[in-house]
């Protein structure tokens, strides 16, 4: 726990230098998804005319906002593919690597988790997120999604309806508190997950969100975040491993095997997030064009890449690869690529994805034995370091003398410190949210379920059911 405090201490250090980056000129002010949509140039500003009588020219008017069916159709589908990614795919993801007595408790984390954001994205989560111009946080002026009909389009992406721009931010946020579930699996009370799920969400997922996409201080400073590598994956990697700490160790950990009790489910839970990640990447466009076509790409190769740098890996430490070690690679690239998916070329993915296989698997090996934490299925390992890997890396294949998208113009090195504090601001909201977050609920509900009910296993205990009946 000294270790962690340490880090925020120094993350906090770090943020203190926040406000003297020069800032981009081109501003990230909207989410990812705005982020490829080209502004319109202002008209220019002509000299007076020579003679008093000679009427100035009209100023062209801007085009009216107008829905597109091709971009509504691609985001809908988006849509479902992250909740594809969500419900079954990370559920069984994290069910596969579960022992067999605690399955259907973290199926049924991910499941009611999925339905508890998504309730609140709409009561309240959109409003703060994505309305006003606050540095930190927006406005409840959207809450309830007052003033949103059938007919109203994105006010950030103006060619699809609001309706459906909502849904596709509510699976982001939806998706990053089911994350979390990973990192204190088998031995935390359901009720504790739910509270802790509402108070994170509200006070971590929902600020930064804001910060990156929704026009505040990360946005304002030049940070690159295309589809969520700060907001989503460092953000719940920091909330898990802080809760691997405040909620313990699991019962024998360290003295007993904790296997995965179906690595076949397991894959077919990966292969479900590969596919999902699609919507998750490529969606992030916001619309049918060739960003979206880009972000496809670079998710196929860089998650390839980074399968074969993870296994690469344990075939030289360990002398064999493995269907864990291909599953969790193929994850570390998804992971890595999300913040760069639509700036850097498909050669810059592919280093990404392998630079992330190789570190992500020292993340959940040496790494995590330097933590000391008992992450369960290693979400610090795969989405921190991945996440981090893939933040920073972003600021140097984003140029376009490497192939990104960036111009002539980018510089690289001033580029990699502005993702370098984002990084930074990122893990220390999130772990003192945590740390709060924790707390609270723990003294409220209390966070550890009985070593008795850990012993027989949640499934029974917390639910009254069994995954597989003998």
């Amino acid at each position: 726990m000294r270790k962690l405090i340490a880090s925020f201490a120094l993350g906090l250090a770090a943020f203190g230098l926040l406000g003297t980056s020069h800032a981009q000129e081109e501003s990230a002010s909207a989410p990812a998804a705005a982020a490829v949509v080209e502004a319109v140039p202002a008209p220019a500003v002509e000299a007076p005319p020579a003679a008093p009588e000679a009427a100035p020219p009209a100023a062209e008017e801007a085009a009216p906002a107008k829905l597109d069916s091709g971009d509504t159709a691609w985001m809908m589908t988006s849509t479902l593919l992250v909740i594809l990614m969500i419900i079954p795919g990370l559920a069984l993801f994290y069910g596969g690597l579960a022992r067999s007595k605690n399955m259907l408790s973290v199926l049924m984390q991910v499941f009611v988790i999925f339905s508890l954001i998504s309730v609140l994205w709409a009561v309240y989560g959109f409003s703060l997120a994505f309305g006003g111009a606050g540095k930190f946080i927006g406005t409840l002026d959207l809450a309830f999604l007052r003033g949103i009909t059938a007919d109203t389009l994105s006010a950030t992406l103006p060619t699809i309806p609001e309706y459906v721009f909502v849904s596709f931010q509510g699976t982001f946020a939806a998706i990053t508190v089911a994350l979390i579930v990973g990192s204190f699996a088998e031995r935390i009370k359901f009720s504790a997950v739910l509270l802790f799920s509402v108070l994170w969400f509200t006070f971590s997922y929902l600020p930064m969100a804001h910060m990156v996409w929704g026009g505040g201080i990360l946005a304002a400073d030049g940070a690159l975040d295309f589809a969520g590598g700060t907001v989503v994956h460092i953000n719940a990697a920091v909330a898990g491993l802080v809760g691997a700490y405040m909620v313990g160790k699991r019962l024998g950990y360290g003295k007993e095997a904790f296997t995965p009790h179906s690595l076949t489910l397991t894959m077919v839970g990966a292969s479900l997030l590969w596919v999902g990640w699609f919507g998750f990447n490529a969606g992030s466009a916001g619309a049918a064009n060739g960003v979206a076509g880009l972000a496809f790409i670079n998710t196929v190769l860089a998650t390839g890449a980074a399968t074969l740098g993870w296994l690469l890996g344990e075939a030289l430490f360990k002398g064999k690869a493995s269907m864990l070690g291909a599953a969790s690679g193929a994850v570390a690239g998804l992971v890595a690529v999300t913040p760069a998916a639509g700036f850097v070329g498909p050669m810059g993915s592919i280093v990404i994805g392998f630079i992330a296989g190789m570190l992500c698997l020292w993340g959940v090996s040496g790494l995590k034995r330097l933590l000391g934490a008992d992450d369960s299925f290693d979400v610090f390992g795969v989405h921190g370091v991945g996440g981090i890997v893939g933040a920073i890396l972003t600021g140097v294949f984003a140029a376009a003398s490497l192939g990104g998208v960036k111009g002539d113009d980018f510089a690289i090195g001033a580029q990699v410190w502005i993702q370098t504090k984002s990084v930074l601001l990122t893990i220390v909201w999130s772990g003192v949210v945590s740390v709060v977050a924790y707390k609270i609920v723990d003294l409220v509900v209390g966070l550890r379920v009985s070593e008795e009910a850990e012993r027989e296993g949640l499934d029974i205990t917390s639910h009254g059911e069994t995954a597989y009946h003998k």
